[in-house]
């Protein structure tokens, strides 16, 4: 095996206890490598390619992900939670070091505003940290702020508000300037709630006014995710609802406007990895936010309720990788985990997602294109099938864990966590969070 290729910066967690847990499970580990490299080697796969594309593998972590989610009822704080940005920093830094595949955190404002964003950059920078995509916040009415968004904000019958909105948004793309971001996340809340409360064209167009404005401002190197949301807070409609919607928002706006597919914004049973292939096909899949869901947005951990579903996105991620390459066209979706952990320690929630999103990616990586491109073409049902059948049913653990170490990381992220104490420690040094009646911040 090769190498590990990781370049140090300042630890989170203390290394030579990961190392430590890594030499425990190492001889075990190895086996395992093993076994599994004469397992696909039967079915020509290479299972050091398969590692190499893992390690390329890159997941945003959210800030707000960080500490105890919540419900519309309560949130309950846990011990040790970030209480701001450089805390938050801290918690996403220790689980890159463990997952070895988070490398960036995607801030939210205005809850991780803050007075001096060099300061920010340079000490997420000293940890190995960027950031990803900035996401605006138009769905709350903030201390001091001059209008209300109760009935709506990039689409209100108020130009005024409209105009706050719109003035946030571009604060936000100033933010993420500063912070070495590229990307700005516009998710809207705007809907209604009864029949006959708008109209729904003449709020859609609104929202293109306002979203014309902010595209304008966008860098040359930026780009904005459109993210539909099929409902909540609006519960009749909502603006942008659906992928449909989306993309022939971003379509309107530009090339440098993309859809932005969130797991958890859909109804019950959608196809979502047929989104993925259309967004991707017409160049307007711009990224994920990966969580789970079993009956709306719960904003549960990645892979938690349907890891086949999450199998079946990566396919089609893998595949329109591919049908990029040929044409010798661009593709890069932007990744990030996007959950709320209402009952378990947020860093462990992540850490069990990314392993979930890495698996699910590597068993992409092993199906068997050519074999199933031909039972397509012949309708062959059963064997099409079982090509990803066989991929999904693989056991791929010990190629993450390997792609893991070699970053530096864990063999099992879980135990080597727990084994450096680091939720006790931040419980000891930092300030407790009050309880909060609810909402995720």
């Amino acid at each position: 095996m090769d190498d590990i290729a990781v370049k140090r910066h300042l630890s989170a967690l203390p290394q030579d206890v990961i190392d430590a847990e890594n030499d425990k499970l190492m001889a075990a580990h190895l086996y395992d490598y093993e076994s599994l490299r004469v397992r696909l080697e039967r079915s020509d796969v290479d299972i050091e390619t398969v590692v190499r594309r893992l390690m390329t593998l890159e997941v945003g972590l959210p800030s707000w992900g960080m500490i105890s989610g919540g419900t519309r009822f309560a949130r309950f704080p846990m011990p040790g939670e970030p209480n701001n940005i450089f805390e938050k920093i801290e918690d996403c830094a220790a689980v890159h070091q463990i997952a070895g595949m988070t490398p960036r955190i995607s801030l939210h404002f205005p809850w991780d505003v803050t007075y001096d964003y060099t300061e920010v950059r340079q000490y997420a920078e000293a940890y190995g940290i960027g950031f990803d995509a900035v996401n605006s916040n138009t769905f709350q009415d903030q201390p001091g702020q001059t209008l209300s968004y109760k009935y709506g904000s990039l689409s209100h019958t108020d130009r005024a508000t409209r105009q706050q909105a719109i003035e946030h948004n571009l604060e936000c793309i100033e933010i993420g300037q500063k912070l070495g971001s590229n990307a700005l996340t516009v998710w809207l809340s705007d809907g209604t709630n009864f029949a006959g409360q708008a109209q729904f064209a003449e709020t859609l167009e609104r929202y293109l006014d306002s979203m014309t404005e902010i595209y304008a401002a966008l860098p040359d190197d930026w780009r904005v995710f459109l993210e539909h949301k099929l409902y909540e807070p609006a519960f009749y409609s909502t603006v942008i609802q659906d992928w449909g919607t989306s993309i022939l928002c971003a379509q309107q706006l530009g090339p440098k406007a993309q859809c932005l597919v969130d797991m958890g914004h859909h109804a019950p049973n959608v196809n979502i990895e047929m989104i993925v292939a259309r967004l991707a096909q017409f160049g307007k899949l711009g990224g994920f936010h990966f969580n789970d869901s079993k009956y709306g947005d719960d904003d549960l951990d990645a892979g938690s309720i349907n890891p086949f579903q999450l199998f079946l996105i990566f396919n089609e991620l893998v595949h329109a990788e591919e049908r990029a390459a040929k044409r010798g066209a661009a593709f890069d979706p932007s990744y990030m985990m996007d959950q709320s952990h209402n009952v378990t320690d947020p860093m462990e929630s992540i850490l069990n997602s990314a392993r979930a999103i890495g698996g699910a990616y590597a068993k992409a990586l092993i199906v068997d294109r050519a074999a199933m491109a031909a039972y397509q073409d012949a309708n062959d049902v059963m064997m099409g099938h079982n090509c990803l059948r066989l991929a999904f049913e693989t056991d791929v653990r010990p190629a993450l864990a390997e792609a893991r170490r070699r970053k530096g990381g864990a063999i099992d992220p879980m135990a080597a966590f727990r084994a450096t104490g680091y939720r006790a420690e931040k419980a000891r040094a930092r300030q407790p969070r009050r309880a909060e009646r609810g909402g995720i911040c």
